[in-house]
């Protein structure tokens, strides 16, 4: 499960983060997982309080952003919103296109006491 490597990281980070400034706990933490990410949300959420049991994430309120796919179009230029990567560009069909948004996974913020 690809989810579990995932979560299993971002407490890595948070640990690291909350010993560095000498805290004690995080008390939120905010992430930015695209649609186009590669991460299937419900087996992420379902995961979630498993990895975080007896950590310094075990009572942080989670909050995830899901920025939706958007990519422009190599011929034409265009920019679109894509649900699968593989997605044409709606103006000329073209399958070539760089992927601008949607791809995120970031810990944007973590609230430590």
């Amino acid at each position: 499960m690809h989810e579990l490597s995932v979560v299993t990281s971002i407490v890595k980070i948070a640990t690291q983060e909350v010993d560095k400034i000498g805290g004690r706990k995080a008390l939120e933490i905010y992430l930015e997982i695209g649609k186009l990410a590669g991460i299937e949300m419900s087996s992420f959420h379902f995961i979630w309080p498993q990895c975080i049991n007896g950590t310094v994430l075990n009572d942080a309120k989670l909050f995830v952003v899901e920025p939706v796919g958007k990519a422009k179009c190599a011929e034409c230029e265009t920019e679109f919103q894509i649900d699968k990567s593989f997605d044409s560009c709606p103006n000329c069909q073209s399958p070539f296109k760089e992927i601008i948004a949607g791809k995120e996974l970031k810990i944007k913020k973590i609230i430590i006491k």
